[in-house]
């Protein structure tokens, strides 16, 4: 079946979640806390919609002995963002996983150590579209558990299982290091696999017959469109944006433009029903992040891009055992948005601008949902727009892949 003849097709999936079906994604208003310098008309936008991150790193401990880690306030974190829910993820390979175990060990620590974050701020996960809904009606703030990369199944599809019974419901097939038995091309590596490998298709298949949302992200081009083949549920893309939206750091564009998608594979995801989410990298200010937006809309519509920031609510966390020169704390992106360099001690003061999701942008007073809510508006977005991009879009594709599991 061609990548065009995909079910979930862009005109059947877009029509099959309109008319009544629609109204679960909206909800009554709710005012959210907010502090700071955000617009009342801002402020009862973000109340109204849902506001989603479909990639939001939490770093904790990934090595048992370091468990359960530092303290968290997420809970205010999320209540100055003004987001809802985020997709709560970390990645395993920032450290050489040399022994078999390795991987899968510092999988389950981490999962570990986010079950106490969210003991300790009242967080539940979301498991399925009426988990957001209920969350939302409560006025309490969920995440969608994710990891960034398939390390830990180190060649067995079956522990795709076992991350489904820990509460993950979105599923990062790569990261930037390949897997001890690997899943696909990454494209910022060299070609070898020639898209999708075996273990890639059968953990796509996994994650059909669980209930769990496939990411792409960091995927070629050829491991996508061979991914779209296999799927027979819309994919998420969680963060990246068009290849024409470079910025203004001619340093940053030359090092992300290999992360970033062209209009031509846009398209084709659009097609298959699956949603984009742009991040925040490449944008200096929340104006120039609404307009990378508004050209994702224009080459996919309206109705398949969403919010996939890779940044982080909380602070950095760095192993007291990594030895290592160069800054890289656990489970935290290493791609910084402007040409300082990372954070070396994980301190607040020292964090660079971009890192963390309430600082995404220099000078930043409001709250990271508010701040995007208002650029969005000043870009032309109406209120319908914003609530698809800002979570109605996710919560479509997270419905297609989670609805009738538990």
């Amino acid at each position: 079946m061609s990548i065009h003849q995909n079910p979930w097709s862009r005109r059947k999936f877009v029509s099959t979640l309109t008319g009544a079906g629609a109204l679960m994604f909206m909800n009554p208003p709710l005012m959210w806390a907010f502090e700071g310098e955000e617009d009342p008309k801002v402020a009862a936008i973000v109340a109204k919609i849902m506001g989603i991150d479909t990639h939001n790193h939490i770093d904790v401990p990934l090595n048992a002995s370091e468990l359960p880690g530092p303290k968290l306030d997420l809970i205010s974190e999320f209540k100055k963002s003004g987001l809802l829910a985020i997709s709560m993820t970390f990645a395993v390979d920032y450290q050489k996983l040399p022994n078999v175990g390795d991987a899968y060990n510092r999988f389950i620590a981490g999962l570990d150590a986010m079950d106490v974050v969210l003991k300790t701020n009242n967080i539940k996960r979301s498991l399925n579209l009426d988990d957001l809904n209920t969350a939302k009606k409560a006025g309490k703030p969920t995440v969608i558990q994710s990891v960034e990369g398939c390390h830990f199944l180190e060649g067995h599809a079956d522990r795709v299982q076992i991350a489904y019974d820990r509460g993950l419901r979105q599923l990062g097939l790569l990261h930037d290091n390949d897997a001890s038995v690997p899943l696909g091309d990454v494209y910022t590596n060299l070609v070898k696999f020639g898209g999708l490998t075996q273990l890639g298709t059968d953990v796509i298949k996994e994650c059909d017959r669980l209930g769990i949302l496939v990411d792409l992200a960091h995927a070629s081009n050829d491991t996508i469109n061979a991914a779209l083949k296999v799927a027979t549920k819309p994919v998420l893309i969680s963060h990246t944006g068009l290849d024409t939206q470079l910025g203004q750091n001619p340093f940053m564009a030359k090092m992300m433009k290999p992360r970033l998608v062209s209009k031509e594979q846009a398209k084709i995801v659009a097609d298959a029903g699956g949603v984009i989410g742009v991040w925040t990298h490449l944008a200096d200010t929340p104006l120039e992040y609404a307009q990378n937006i508004r050209a994702m809309v224009d080459v996919m519509g309206i109705d398949h891009v969403c919010i996939g920031t890779d940044t982080k609510l909380t602070p950095s966390y760095r192993s007291p055992n990594d030895k290592r020169e160069g800054p890289k704390p656990e489970g935290n992106n290493d791609k910084p948005q402007s040409g300082k360099p990372e954070n070396k001690g994980g301190d607040k003061g020292s964090e660079r601008v971009g890192e963390r999701t309430n600082g995404a942008w220099k000078d930043q007073k409001a709250g990271f949902y508010y701040a995007v809510v208002d650029a969005l508006l000043k870009t032309g977005f109406n209120e319908g727009e914003i609530a698809k991009i800002g979570g109605d879009n996710f919560c479509r594709i997270f419905d297609a892949a989670t609805k009738g599991h538990k």
